[in-house]
């Protein structure tokens, strides 16, 4: 698994952060029904269960706005991935149909709340992620959004520059169709402290646990991932 390591810039502003790393050898596809039964299901299931004003109250989410504010940047304009996907199937609209393994990221970010990284592991340069902030005029081209200014995101990079933030994965490690080596990383800025603002979350590092448990679940069931290892990372 490639090394993945915390900066002291990002240890000092949140403390409280925890990363599970899920790497192996998949089997991607360009669609599958049953994943996308399953997604069916969970957008029907958030539309019964939650109010758009109650997304960004939700202990994931909320922690990672409260790490964008700390760090400077507004999670108004550059909402996380996680908080995005919520708004947008409450807004009555379905997800994004990409490939197996990005809808089931997706779909994880979905159900968990966590804006977590998907990579194309064998086109990440190097042999260590780091997980620093970004500056201000640094390149970054997010997946599907052009050129996007990642000053004060979070953001892990390899021996080239930027790859991923909680906003949005760049292009140059996307997954696609014929990606065989994944990276995941799960993300959980605040896995001390438990939520008091809804009371349907669960104690942080458990539900970052079971976020993990779930990707290797899901992955195993719907790529046929072997080689599997996981690693949690703490600042």
């Amino acid at each position: 698994m490639i090394d993945v390591v915390i900066s002291q810039e990002i240890a000092e502003v949140c403390p409280d952060l925890c990363v599970i790393a899920i790497s192996g050898r998949v089997r991607n596809s360009s669609y599958s029904p049953e994943l996308w039964a399953m997604i069916a299901e969970e957008e029907e299931r958030l539309r019964a269960t939650w109010q758009v004003e109650e997304i960004n109250k939700w202990h994931p989410i909320q922690a990672t706005r409260q790490a964008y504010k700390r760090l400077g940047k507004d999670p108004n304009r550059y909402r996380p991935a996680a908080e995005s996907l919520r708004r947008r199937v409450l807004r009555g609209l379905p997800l994004y149909q990409i490939n197996t393994l990005v809808d089931l990221v997706n779909l994880l970010s979905l159900r968990t709340g966590y804006s977590m990284g998907g990579f194309d592991a064998a086109k990440i340069q190097g042999d260590q992620l780091c997980l620093g902030v970004g500056r201000e005029g640094e390149p970054y081209e997010g997946i599907g959004r052009g050129p996007l200014n990642i000053a004060g995101l979070p953001v892990y990079r390899d021996r080239i520059g930027g790859i991923g933030t909680p906003t949005s994965d760049e292009e140059r490690t996307k997954i696609e169709v014929e990606t065989t080596s994944l990276l995941i990383l799960i993300n959980g800025y605040n896995t001390i402290q438990p939520s008091s603002a809804d009371t349907r979350s669960q104690a942080p590092i458990q539900s970052l646990q079971e976020a993990g448990a779930l990707a290797v679940a899901w992955l195993r069931r719907f790529a046929e991932a072997q080689e599997i290892e996981t690693k949690m990372i703490c600042s």
